[in-house]
């Protein structure tokens, strides 16, 4: 990664431009009211497209509960990750921070209600957006999934969010069994606008075996957008971002060597990635009908360490694969994950009026790549011969997605029903490749002690290598009526068949009364599945190992392969669920309060097994004739949960005379997870005997039920009077579980109980330039850190790798503070 020094010099020039814009600004145009600095927060009134397909309904006019972040909600912040930004306002989403569990150090999903990161739908202006090619098989939060990563989608490039708090898999499909997030992108004729942001930590570091100063993690965002008129009645829009941010590391001292430091790179990755997206709509002349299309790329250099590898370890601490390289690294090593990824949106329609019926048909494809490098490590079986850094191979996953949608409203006696129906046609592929040979090989008579491969990170085999598709079509009817005043009612119910495990139906029950005009009642319920992604199905990842003179490989394997039937796999079928949902609506002036209740009922999850290992899976395998493999993991069926909580969302907006405009948001996210069936332990059966092993072991069922915080509280202070402009945020998170994998609860490690402030102070200069500076997490607040050892005298923290727990929902940096310089013309 670059030093930022170049990139501060593009802040002083975007300053510099900033100035010269000014130059003429007191006798130009008003701002553009949609600027990414200064757009006025989402109100009551706010039209919302996701959850109806019936126009003009605002959010609180809604059956079902929608969040709506604006521009400037998700701006006004430090972080210029769009994951981090829906975390930091939405009390029912979080977007952990992990670290050392290599591609998810990367790629990190999000989570909506508690429930798994790929149980929510992620839809770019109402079409289905496409997941990532990382699949996490770590100890994360969300280990298993294949999710969407927010973070290509850059926030210059939106307008607003809306955020469905409700199952939906009957109106949209596969996957929104938490809810939908809809990112809705910006739209202008004109206009436009640009910023720098500059921001570090300046944070003190509490850790179990001492304290110490911080200064790191510095970054610079510049992002851009621009609006062009299309004839006289279109528009495209133009969004960039560039981002370069510096890594960050929290771990521990390190006692394993004199002298004592830290070794480790516990925290962020080193990120280099630029982003753009194009938004464009234009009426063909007089046909009623409009071309419109969108799209985006994104290329992004992200690297993240390993465990420290060190020499001449003390205390029973010896590395024998480090010592092999002492050669090319006396001291020890750190080894790097390096992950390139390129990610592809393009979608294209053409939306107008057929004999008074509304139709939209687009067609949108979408691909993600990522390619592995392990740097600063070795080949150990090779010793002082081996090489430093090995290309590992990829990973790539597309989605082409063709759909149809036609609506139209009709007189229904005094009211009116709206009749929605359309249909979907969706391919999906996933390929792996493999990587370099000396990536994953073992040099010949090596010591079995030394592992094989790039240390840090094994190249995937040519026996991993995978290239697998499937198609998907499906069929929606979507009604809603207002049969008298007062009263909506919606029905919906969808039909979907896979070329791989079959169909499906889904249907979706909705009812509102407005008693009055300030107070409504409102409740779903619904049926909801979720498809077993391709990645689940077919990922491969292993490594080689020497067992008894011979090489063989271990890892995880397709629970329809040779190796994963052998050991009890069979066929993934899809998760269902059952999602209930009632609350109400109170509205007067300038106050609102939303409340709803929900209970997700989840039958068939998909999860990852333990590593089933030992005597008698390597005489099974050798009974079915396997003789390369002596162990292995899959996925499988198996687990039933419940999701039960409560969303509270108040809001007022109060203006005045003298001291300006006030804008509060009070909302909570009180979420409790049950795993109410696990997978039975596994029998594995030989010519020599039996064994039975645990599949689904206690550190997944607590990662499950407390991987996410049970209560999660956010208030808002947002205020502006004429050129002047604040933000306040004060977020409390309950304490969050992570689990020890002995077993043991009294091993856990947890985040504890803390509240997150951030502030933000801005000043308009000139009409057209905005000016910010501000803190995340100002009082400069951590998870607690992890300890030496548990109160069963379980050791925890032997080699300070981990200084705080990756669990946690606020990340474990620190104290961040920025600055930013805007300008709108």
């Amino acid at each position: 990664m670059k030093p930022l020094r170049p990139l501060l010099a593009v802040a002083v020039s975007g300053i510099a431009l900033a100035h010269a814009v000014a130059a003429h600004a007191q006798a130009g145009p008003p701002a553009d009211p949609a600027a990414p600095t200064e757009a006025a927060p989402a109100d009551q009134t706010d039209i919302v497209v996701t959850g109806t397909r019936t126009t003009g309904r605002s959010r609180l006019d809604s059956v079902s509960p929608v969040d709506v972040l604006s521009a400037a909600t998700l701006q006004r912040q430090g972080t210029t990750e769009l994951g981090a930004s829906l975390a930091a306002v939405v009390p029912s989403i979080d977007f952990p921070r992990s670290s050392a569990v290599d591609g998810t150090d990367s790629i990190r999903p999000a989570t909506l209600r508690g429930l798994s990161p790929d149980q929510t739908l992620v839809l770019i202006n109402g079409v289905r957006a496409h997941t990532s090619a990382l699949l996490n098989t770590n100890g994360s939060v969300g280990r298993g999934s294949a999710a969407v990563d927010l973070n290509t989608i850059p926030s210059i490039a939106l307008d607003r969010i809306e955020v469905l708090r409700d199952g939906a898999a009957a109106q949209y499909g596969s996957d929104a069994i938490a809810g939908v997030v809809n990112l809705r992108l910006r739209e202008a004729r004109s206009g436009g606008g640009a910023s720098v942001t500059y921001g570090q930590y300046i944070t003190d570091v509490r850790t179990a075996r001492g304290d110490r100063s911080e200064r790191d993690g510095e970054t610079v965002t510049a992002s851009a957008w621009q609006g062009l008129a299309l004839g006289s009645d279109g528009f495209l829009t133009l969004s960039g971002e560039y981002l370069n941010r510096n890594p960050t590391s929290r771990g521990d001292f390190d006692p394993r060597k004199t002298p004592i430091r830290v070794r480790s790179r516990f925290g962020d990755p080193d990120v280099e990635q630029y982003s753009f997206y194009a938004n464009a709509a234009k009426p063909l002349d007089d046909s009623g009908f409009t071309l419109y299309g969108f799209g985006g790329y994104q290329h992004r250099d992200s690297v993240s360490a390993a465990t420290p590898r060190i020499v001449g370890g003390i205390g029973g601490n010896a590395n024998a694969s480090a010592d092999a390289l002492a050669s090319l690294y006396p001291d020890g090593f750190t080894p790097l994950i390096a992950v390139t990824s390129e990610d592809l949106t393009a979608t294209a329609g053409l939306r107008g009026d057929i004999a008074g019926w509304k139709t939209d048909l687009s067609v949108s494809y979408g691909r993600n790549q990522l390619k592995f490098d392990t740097r600063n490590s070795g080949n150990a079986t090779y010793g002082a011969a081996s090489q430093t850094d090995f290309y590992d191979g990829k990973i790539t996953y597309d989605q082409l997605v063709t759909g149809l949608d036609v609506s139209r409203e009709v007189p229904l006696g005094a009211g009116t029903l709206n009749v929605a129906f359309g249909g979907e046609y969706r391919r999906e592929g996933f390929q792996i490749g493999a990587g370099e040979h000396a990536s994953y090989d073992r040099a010949p008579g090596a010591a079995s002690n030394l592992g094989s491969g790039a240390q840090g990170f094994p190249g995937f085999l040519p026996s991993n290598e995978v290239n697998k598709h499937r198609d998907n079509v499906s069929g929606y009817l979507d009604l809603e009526a207002k049969p008298v005043e007062g009263l909506t009612l919606g029905a919906a119910g969808r039909l979907e068949h896979y070329s791989d495990f079959g169909t499906t139906v889904n249907g979706k029950l909705s009812a509102r009364y407005d008693f009055t005009p300030w107070f409504a009642l409102r409740g779903t319920v619904s049926t909801g599945f979720r498809a077993p992604s391709l990645q689940q199905q077919y990922y491969t990842s292993t490594a080689s190992v020497l067992t008894d003179g011979a090489i063989v490989e271990t890892g995880l394997f397709p629970s329809t392969s040779r190796v994963g039937v052998a050991l009890g796999g069979k066929a993934l079928k899809p998760e269902k669920a059952v999602n209930y949902s009632a609350g109400f609506v109170i509205r007067h002036g300038g106050f609102d309060l939303s409340v709803d209740g929900y209970y997700i009922k989840i039958r068939d999850q998909i999860a990852l097994s333990e590593n089933l290992s030992g005597a008698t899976v390597i005489q099974r395998l050798r009974d079915e004739g396997i003789t390369s493999v002596t162990a292995g993991r899959y996925f499988l069926n198996g687990i039933r949960s419940t999701a039960k909580g409560v969303d509270i969302v108040a809001h007022y907006r109060a203006p005045t005379a003298s001291l300006g405009t006030f804008d509060l948001t009070a909302a909570t996210n009180i979420n409790n997870i049950d795993v109410t069936r696990a997978p039975p332990a596994a029998t594995i059966t030989s010519s020599t005997g039996s064994t039975t092993l645990p599949v689904f072991s206690r550190q997944r069922i607590v990662s499950f039920e407390q991987g996410t915080p049970r209560e999660k509280v956010v208030g808002t202070i947002d205020w502006s009077l004429d050129k002047l402009g604040a933000t306040a945020r004060a977020s409390y998170y309950g304490d969050v579980t992570q689990p020890s994998s002995n077993g043991f609860a009294e091993d856990d490690i947890h985040t504890g109980r803390h509240t997150i402030v951030d502030l933000e102070l801005r000043y308009t200069l000139l009409e057209r330039i905005n000016l910010a500076v501000g803190a995340n997490n100002i009082l400069d607040e951590y998870p607690d850190y992890v300890k030496l050892a548990s109160s069963r005298g379980t050791v925890l923290n032997s080699t300070g790798l981990v200084g705080f727990p990756y669990y946690s929902p606020f990340g474990f940096n620190g104290r961040y503070v920025y600055g930013r310089i805007g300008v709108n013309w």
